[in-house]
């Protein structure tokens, strides 16, 4: 089949979003050669022609002619028109965004949550809740494969919209290819910074439903009652909650114990990991999550929310807690700090978790259900 690709469009402040974006696209294309398929990038800057050469590249920014119209990319009747010129038989969409409802395609689900928890304003206020739902709605019903990542995400997809279990295909998020490059743990990337050591390490944007807040009670609990300071280093960039994290430090007077880094780059992120004492990762959202895969693979102990599907993504590797308690989050971080052949037992089995199943894997699941569909797309002609 031709294929058409979008080269990945996830801002890089979007954290586990841009990388999963940038780890697909890449891994898939890696895979294209060794598959039947012919690939074609659709472009929305210079950059991906230039990383990729040896495929066919079409220019997918607005002619200027064209009228500018509001809603989503497939209601643009530009879009649809060069798809027809360039014969795509097939769309495999790996970001987030869905270019065509009338050529078959394959759409990725990473988390329904404003159907689960809609009171979270990042889901809800701002007309975001009918956004997300006439998104998901249309694309996931039309859609020829839905991609999940768990049972619970399947369940979800199945309950929310009806879609038939058989167009539901599961493919587990990999662990990021820059987290399993073997380097050794260096501090001096940190240098900058002066962090103490031993650490709590949580890089999340700060979105409410993250719960920096619950951590932070749960830090304050373990100084208050076993005199226990542990400090806190929080990456991430603002999406609206980073003041009221701020003002919470400021009043509990926990600002000697918080380090807040904001955006920071690749190498620092693979350096906090390496260096922390754990990763606590209490966000309310699920089904799936990167940055416990990014921290099994990069040695540092793992300490999860239970949050539908997270039994499934990490297994016996992390150390599961409700993220609405924060004394079960205190004890957690208390029995990994005082014991260290627990941490040293987490660590052993977040790397074997974490090379369960990769970039290639998902790629190679991909191409699969290509090579299923193709029997299905020659009934009828490519124009």
């Amino acid at each position: 089949m031709r294929v058409g690709i979008l080269s990945p469009v996830a801002a890089e402040n979007l954290g586990g979003g841009h990388t999963f974006d940038h780890e697909i696209f890449e891994r898939v294309l890696d895979c294209a050669d060794g598959s039947k398929h012919e690939f074609v990038i659709f472009d929305r800057n210079a950059k991906a022609k230039s990383l990729w050469p040896q495929f066919q590249h079409v220019d997918l920014t607005r002619p200027r002619l064209a009228r500018r119209a509001r809603g989503y990319p497939w209601e643009q009747k530009w879009i649809g028109e060069i798809l027809k010129r360039e014969k795509i038989e097939f769309f495999l969409n790996t970001s987030f965004e869905t270019i065509t409802v009338d050529i078959p395609f394959l759409v990725v689900v990473l988390d329904l949550q404003h159907r689960l928890q809609p009171f979270f304003p990042e889901v809800s206020a701002d007309g975001v809740w009918k956004s997300r739902e006439n998104f998901f709605a249309q694309t996931l019903k039309r859609a020829a494969f839905v991609i999940v990542g768990t049972d619970a995400g399947r369940e979800e997809v199945t309950t929310f919209y009806g879609v038939a279990n058989e167009r539901i295909r599961k493919l587990p998020h990999p662990t990021p290819q820059f987290a399993l490059a073997e380097i050794v743990a260096d501090r001096s990337a940190l240098a900058q910074y002066e962090l103490p050591r031993d650490y709590v390490f949580y890089p999340a944007q700060f979105w409410s439903h993250k719960n920096h807040i619950g951590l932070l009670h749960a830090i304050l609990e373990l100084k208050q009652n076993d005199n226990l300071r542990l400090p806190v280093v929080f990456t991430g960039s603002d999406h609206g909650n980073e003041g009221h994290v701020r003002r919470f430090v400021q009043d509990r007077q926990l600002y000697d114990q918080v380090h807040f880094l904001g955006h920071v780059s690749r190498e620092t992120l693979r350096a906090l990991y390496q260096n922390a004492f754990a990763l606590c990762y209490p966000s309310f959202f699920g089904p799936e999550n990167f940055p416990p895969l990014e921290a099994f693979a990069l040695g540092c102990p793992v300490i999860a929310a239970d949050v539908p599907g997270a039994g499934e993504q990490f297994g016996d590797a992390a150390i599961l807690v409700n993220p609405a308690n924060e004394s079960e989050i205190a004890q957690a971080l208390k029995a990994v700090y005082h014991d260290k052949a627990k941490r040293d037992e987490l660590i052993v089995r977040g790397k074997e978790r974490a090379r369960r199943f990769t970039g290639a894997d998902f790629a190679k699941g991909l191409i699969a259900l290509l090579d299923e569909f193709q029997s299905i797309r020659r009934c009828w002609p490519s124009a």
